[in-house]
Parts: structure tokens; sequence; C-alpha cells
């Protein structure tokens, strides 16, 4: 089953959160605070993290952001309800998903089971006969859907798994317009709510990113009022 490291100052939340995932058969690593969270993901990655924004020591963003320098692990934030700044700064920082405390269990358990079947590489060996290959050529852009791999240009570009849900639906049919719900549709499970934001926050980081290998980047476009389309070359 896959491991789950769980980044929270609160031992009660450590607590009950990691018989939850454990009676669910998950296997949970857990840190009192980002820094040694941080040193701990290193040595035994997880397949996903559950950071708290909130804590001493290194707060859930900026340990966040530490391991978007070197990784794409899927991340679900942990959020006060009137946090909502944070949450957008999070979902542009490169999150996958958040939750707004107090939570349920079960909603918890929902969301990561989410995150992860969307993290989940297809099984090359369940190809049927006859089926395109997961793999998407546009132009410079290069999509391998079973490795979880993205290349502009030959060089790599390192995406969530969001992101890349994302831009593997938008990439499918250039120059045809994709509303933000269709975009909702692609990248979260039918389980999962976000908000318009949430797609506007991934946009702008999916530029980001591709800007920084190409600074003229400009292969996704805004149609205000509408939704976004990949450019046809």
């Amino acid at each position: 089953m896959p491991t789950i490291a769980l980044v929270d100052d609160d031992r009660n939340i450590l607590t009950s959160v990691s018989m939850t995932l454990e009676s669910e058969g998950y296997r949970v690593n857990t840190y009192n605070d980002g820094s040694s969270a941080l040193d701990g993901l290193s040595t035994n990655p997880p397949d996903l993290a559950i950071l708290d924004i909130k804590m001493p020591r290194m707060d859930g963003m900026e340990l966040l952001r530490k391991l978007r320098q070197k990784s794409d692990l899927p991340v679900i934030f942990l959020t006060s309800k009137d946090d909502e700044i944070d949450e957008l700064f999070g979902l542009k920082m490169g999150a996958d998903d958040y939750i707004r405390k107090p939570f349920s269990q079960r909603l918890l358990v929902e969301h990561v089971k989410a995150v992860l079947r969307r993290a989940q590489p297809r099984d090359p060996s369940l190809v049927r006969e006859g089926e395109v290959a997961r793999v998407l050529e546009r132009g410079s852009l290069v999509m391998d859907q079973e490795r979880h791999t993205c290349t502009w240009n030959g060089e790599n570009v390192v995406l969530t798994v969001t992101e890349f849900l994302i831009l593997f639906a938008l990439g499918q049919r250039p120059g045809v317009v994709k509303s933000r719900n269709a975009l909702m549709d692609a990248a979260y499970d039918d389980q999962v709510y976000v908000d318009d934001r949430t797609i506007d926050s991934h946009i702008k980081r999916l530029r980001k990113k591709f800007k920084a290998v190409d600074d003229d980047f400009n292969m996704i476009e805004t149609l205000y009022g509408v939704g976004y389309r990949f450019r046809e070359s």
C-alpha cells in the first residue's frame, strides 16, 4: 500500500489521522514540523504528503517550496477555514489539493484516494492491442502519461499530477476551448470539489514553469469568460 507522510504540529491530528489512514491500509510516517519533515521526506520518499500550513520552524508553504525544487510529490494542504489566501497561494506553488480544518476523517480519506488515483501511472501491460499509447506530441511539447514525463524543446518540465492532467487535456485538442468545468473534470475526481480560481492558479503555474525553460512560451491561451485552449501550431 502507498506510504503517506503526515506533517502537523498538532499531536492530536497526527494521532487521529494516522489511525484513520492506517485502518485504510496505508503506511504513515508522521512529522511535527516542516524542518524534520524535509529531512524525512528526502530519506524516505512517500507516495503522498499531507502538510499543515502553519507550523513552527518551517511552515507548510516553505516546505512545499523546497519540495517543488526537486520533486513532483503529490501534496494535500491542511488549512484553516478562514485562510483562503493560503489556499490560493498553496495552489499557485504546486499543491494538488487542500482540506479545510476542521475536517471529517472520511473526507480526508476520499481526498487521499482521489489524489493517489490521479498520480497512479497506467500499467503499459494493460494497453489493449490496437490502443494508442498515451504519448502526446504537439510541436515542441511531448507528454508521456504512463511515465508522467513532460518536455518542451527537449527540456524536462516537472509538473505536479494536477498540472499534468490539465495540460494533457488541453493538448489533446489544440485550438478547442476547454471550460474551467471541463478542466476540473479532467484533473479532479468526482468526489473532490474545486472552484474556478483553483484551475486559474494551476494555469498560472503551468505558464511559469514553461517560461522558465522558454521565455517565449505562449501556447496556453486564455479566453476570458470562457476558458483556456492550447494554441494551434
